[in-house]
């Protein structure tokens, strides 16, 4: 008798990349006084960060933060609903919080936008990589104060030069 046998893939439709305007400074958080080493890890992937931004920061509806998403409404309650899971398990169980990844397509500084021309490469932006921000201005959470943005420099490393706090990012103001 011959069986035989074949591999079926079934493949669904690709996964449309999520429209995120918001590249965090700060792509890290753990818990203090804990070697890194001894930690569990949960990463929040970009598109979940720009969920939990558009719906916890800007107290925007669902309806309105999936289309700035360029998602449904359905998907965008999957996404937002993975990240508030990652966030608590962080915090309850004392794990590190990584920020990266995911499948997002994020507007270029240069304003090519995510229309397709220009480098395709997931969250690619010309000279740009961890810490650069993308902040034009640095505010300080005490006072106010503008200052602008020096690339390369993250925002909380410059201080406010009329009261000397560490400045915050645009969008990381608290």
């Amino acid at each position: 008798m011959n069986i035989c046998s074949y591999n079926i893939v079934v493949l669904g439709r690709p996964k449309r990349k999520r429209l995120i305007r918001f590249n965090p400074e700060v792509t890290y958080f753990k818990p203090i006084g804990v070697p890194l080493r001894l930690l569990a890890e949960e990463n929040l992937t970009l598109d979940e960060l720009e969920a939990v931004r558009l719906a916890d920061l800007e107290k925007s509806d669902q309806e309105a933060a999936a289309k700035k998403m360029n998602i449904s409404r359905v998907t965008f309650l999957r996404i937002i609903h993975s990240a508030h899971q990652k966030i608590a398990k962080a915090l309850i169980y004392g794990k590190a919080l990584s920020l990266k990844g995911g499948e997002y397509i994020m507007p270029n500084l240069d304003g090519r936008g995510p229309s397709g021309r220009g480098d395709r490469r997931r969250g690619f932006m010309p000279g740009r990589g961890q810490g650069l921000g993308s902040s034009v201005d640095c505010v300080c959470p005490k006072c106010g104060e503008k200052a602008s943005h020096t690339r390369g420099i993250p925002c909380f490393k410059t201080t406010c030069p009329k009261c000397g706090t560490p400045m915050a990012g645009f969008f990381c103001r608290p």
